[in-house]
């Protein structure tokens, strides 16, 4: 932590954050709203080149276009990693190599040969994740024998039985479903390439012990390997029709599947493999979808893995607004009027859980209206609160529908309500991300934080001010599921629980202030590096990030803490760029906590901003 004592003047700050609103507001797009680019690891565009060479609509064009972004993003080692400046991934590197040789790198070229050398030394193509695999046997390259089975009959299971679709979070059921037809068809197609190189001949032959559900599920896995051989005829027939008929239901207005990429080319993956040619129209908005995810510049060609509209425009609503910006601003006018369009009002898959609920809420992306969510909800309802939209029905809609998605323990998940069996992560096929989608303290803070402002239900908000506070850790910070991580989560609980009404006083705030205060870096800034959720060691540690120095901010500024916050906002003001914005390569935003993480282009913006507004209001109003 820093000694540094030069607090900036209110001038400095109030320059800063005019020059961050002006830019904020020149990204606006004409129809009201905001969309930065969310910008992933290189294992988009290496299975864009896969699928579409599967499909056998892969161009020259493309394939140059995707190499050369691939190899903008090749460390010095050979390697590729899931995070700026995290370590070398095995399964990264070698869908990456694979998608390279696909495009015409040969393999004794140095970056390749340096690729191959690490894959090697780490274990080989056997020791990547089952979904790397999963692409290699696609191919031949790897045999179908040696994966997991997932059968199509789980479609069947009931949704009070274990390992049921439902079970499984929104973002891994719709995958799971695409990959029951996949696994029953195990299609090979013609790479027009061996990848020897990368294969070691060694095999685990380590399986967890029967006295463990992981060892059970894995003997079950040997014995459906047989059944798959000879399944009951009519059975499997029948759940290959019912899977069908659920992915073409499940697809959204823009041709996806849930708005992310790995359903949405598994769905087109097991429809093509159930006849469905090219040409018919849920597959040709589909790939027409898909295209829409990919960016083209002088960089390469690059595939979001998702795309963010609602998420970003409400945080920039309540930045411009934290700025000083009034309700009945142009701006804030047009964003309101926007967002409110983007409401759901027809059941998802949510109903199953919760089938006496009323519909209400918001996605996270432009189409994906089976399964709105209940984090965006919660920050639309704060945005719209401060437009001119506060007294539109919708917002009411909305609470009601997060106040009937609570879990029974108090907290809320991002999706789904009660969504905690954890039997799931047990399979053998799930070595890649989370599986489920239990309540966390940030999308618990942000909900608690949007009850407070509306005064609705306060038995509902006191269960998750209890929750928070049962779920503080030991050192006195809170996990951040959705964003990097204990700094974001920390931030986020503290704005919540001064919010609901804990005094600032409480032992609970004073604990999560001194994290916060503790972590601070000595150039002023915040970090906290992704590897903080697989190694305690890394919390609170990292390069200092625009957003992540935000997040601290907004939770000290809401304490009523001076002097770290006034080092904070010096970061800001030394460190903005010329255009109002700040550089941030670093990914602050997490997918699945250890395995995908997320750089979204605009919180480098509209968390600083946020700040900077907060502290200004505190500071100029004091006297």
């Amino acid at each position: 932590m820093t000694t540094r004592e030069p607090s900036p003047s209110v001038a400095a700050a109030r320059s800063c954050m005019e020059a961050a609103r002006d830019a904020l507001v020149a990204m606006q797009h004409a129809a009201g709203y905001w969309k930065g680019e969310l910008e992933t690891n290189v294992t988009m565009d290496a299975e864009d080149l896969l699928l579409r060479q599967f499909l056998g609509i892969r161009t020259e064009a493309q394939s140059a276009a995707s190499a050369r972004w691939i190899r903008s993003k090749q460390r010095d080692d050979g390697t590729w990693a899931n995070f700026y400046g995290g370590p070398p991934e095995l399964s990264t590197t070698v869908e990456a190599y694979v998608a390279l040789r696909l495009a015409g790198d040969r393999p004794e070229e140095e970056h390749m040969a340096r690729a191959a050398a690490y894959v090697r030394d780490a274990g080989g193509v056997e020791a990547t994740r089952v979904f790397t695999r999963i692409w290699l046997a696609l191919f031949g390259l790897v045999d179908w024998e040696d994966l997991p089975v997932l059968p199509a009959e789980l479609i069947f299971l009931p949704s009070r039985f274990p390992l049921n679709i439902y079970d499984f979070a929104c973002w891994a059921r719709q995958t799971v479903v695409a990959l029951t037809v996949v696994s029953h068809h195990r299609p090979v197609r013609d790479l027009g390439l061996r990848i020897d190189e990368l294969f070691t001949g060694r095999r685990s032959t380590e399986r967890p012990p029967l006295s463990t559900w992981a060892g059970r599920l894995t003997l079950l896995d040997r014995l459906l390997h047989r059944y798959e051989r000879r399944p009951i005829r009519f059975l499997r027939r029948a759940a290959l029709a019912k899977a069908e008929r659920w992915i073409v239901e499940h697809q959204e207005d823009d041709g996806g599947w849930g708005g992310i990429q790995p359903p949405w080319v598994y769905s087109i993956i097991a429809l093509h493999l159930r006849g469905y040619s090219l040409g018919h129209p849920v597959l040709r908005g589909a790939l027409a979808g898909l295209d829409g995810f990919s960016i083209e510049d002088d960089a390469g060609r690059r595939l979001e893995a998702c795309q963010s509209p609602v998420w970003d425009t409400v945080l920039a609503m309540i930045a411009l607004a934290d700025a000083g910006m009034k309700p009945d601003d142009p701006v804030l006018e047009s964003a309101g009027r926007w967002v409110l369009g983007e409401e759901i009002t027809r059941r998802g898959d949510w109903a199953v859980r919760r089938p006496g609920l009323e519909p209400g809420g918001w996605a996270f992306e432009f189409a994906n209206d089976w399964y709105p969510d209940i984090d965006d909800t919660a920050e639309v309802v704060l945005a719209l609160k401060r437009s001119e939209a506060a007294a539109d029905p919708a917002i009411d809609r909305g609470v009601a529908w997060v106040l009937g998605m609570q879990c029974a323990d108090g907290g809320w998940g991002a999706f789904d309500v009660d969504n905690t069996r954890t039997l799931c992560r047990e399979q053998p096929f799930c070595d890649f991300g989370e599986l489920i989608d239990p309540p966390s303290a940030d999308v618990t803070a942000h909900v608690v934080e949007m009850l407070a402002s509306t005064g609705r239900d306060i038995e509902a908000t006191r269960r998750g001010v209890r929750w928070l506070l049962e779920h503080q850790e030991e050192d006195g910070s809170w996990f951040g599921r959705w964003g990097a991580n204990h700094v974001y989560g920390t931030g986020a609980v503290l704005v919540a629980l001064l919010a609901a009404g804990v005094a600032p006083g409480d032992r609970a705030i004073a604990r999560g202030v001194a994290w916060l205060v503790e972590h601070q870096n000595e150039d002023g800034g915040w970090g906290e590096d992704l590897r903080s959720y697989e190694d305690p060691a890394w919390r609170g540690r990292g390069h200092s990030t625009a957003s992540q120095t935000g997040w601290a901010l907004q939770g000290l500024v809401a304490a009523g803490e001076r002097e770290a916050a006034a080092r904070g906002v010096q970061f800001l003001v030394d460190t903005q760029r010329p255009e109002g914005t700040w550089d941030e390569p670093w990914f602050t935003g997490t997918g699945f906590p250890g395995a995908f993480y997320i750089n979204y282009h605009l919180y480098r913006l509209v968390f600083p901003l946020s700040a900077l507004g907060r502290y200004l209001e505190r500071e100029e109003g004091r006297g």
